[in-house]
């Protein structure tokens, strides 16, 4: 059994030993992490993390609400992390309207912005969305042609009706540990109702852990195993067959994972 994580965070000192928790993470059957960054010091670090442990893997880019000290520069040091070897991907990037100050005008230029690098560069990029819908669908539409190198949307929390109309853009969609809870019936849904050709798994650790972790601090991507079970069991497949379909989906998308 091959068990992916394509998006979780290791920068942040939250997990003690990250050499203990990592050999959890391996002994659990998780054969791959992607770690996200979100900003230029956690992409830095991400990419350190990336160049000791042989299966992890990073993206740099520029959160929607990690912009305070983003500098017009930043991106040239974006261009060269996401030229390192094991950088699979621009991210994460998007928009994000949840807080009252938003500057939405300086979130999508800069989202604008890495998609522009990413296609420059022939990467995917990994898009974070929380309550902007309509705006993340129109942005999407309207520059469908930086997307030809691929696009997921991490930790899919919008309808089912948006993610069919992302879904016709080649998008594809990862979910975590909240998918777990019988609560969550809108991300169930839409696992139900997407292609199994366009699902992806993560944790989005340290944070989101699933039903038998509730309440846990740190998420680890050792709950993986229980993330792509449950997304087995909802579209009605053996836990092997949705295994081999996520693998085959991640290394589609991420074409640097080796």
């Amino acid at each position: 059994m091959r068990y992916i994580d394509v998006h979780c965070h290791l920068d942040g000192g939250h997990y003690g030993n990250l050499d203990d928790m990592l050999g959890r993470v391996q002994a659990a059957g998780v054969q791959k992490i992607i770690a996200a960054g979100f900003d230029l010091q956690s992409s830095e670090l991400s990419r350190e993390v990336s160049e000791k442990y042989p299966f992890v893997y990073f993206t740099a880019g520029f959160h929607p609400t990690e912009l305070e000290g983003y500098k017009e520069s930043d991106l040239e040091k974006i261009a060269v992390l996401a030229s390192h070897k094991k950088c699979v991907a621009v991210g994460e990037i998007g928009l994000d309207y949840h807080y009252p100050d938003t500057d939405k005008d300086l979130q999508r230029e800069v989202f604008l912005k890495q998609l522009y690098l990413a296609d420059k560069l022939g990467l995917p990029v990994q898009i974070h969305s929380r309550d902007c819908a309509e705006d993340m669908l129109n942005v999407l539409k309207e520059n469908a042609a930086l997307l030809k190198h691929g696009a997921l949307l991490h930790c899919y929390s919008h309808s089912t009706e948006i993610a069919a109309e992302l879904e016709k853009l080649g998008i594809y969609f990862s979910f975590g540990g909240t998918s777990t809870y019988s609560g969550s019936k809108k991300a169930r849904r839409t696992i139900a109702a997407l292609s199994a050709d366009r699902l992806l798994t993560e944790t989005d650790s340290p944070y989101l852990p699933p039903k038998s972790r509730y309440g846990v601090f740190p998420n680890t991507p050792e709950s993986i195993p229980e993330i792509l079970q449950n997304m087995a069991n909802i579209k009605g497949v053996s836990l092997e067959e949705m295994s081999g379909k996520v693998w085959a989906n991640a290394h589609l998308l991420f074409k640097k994972l080796i």
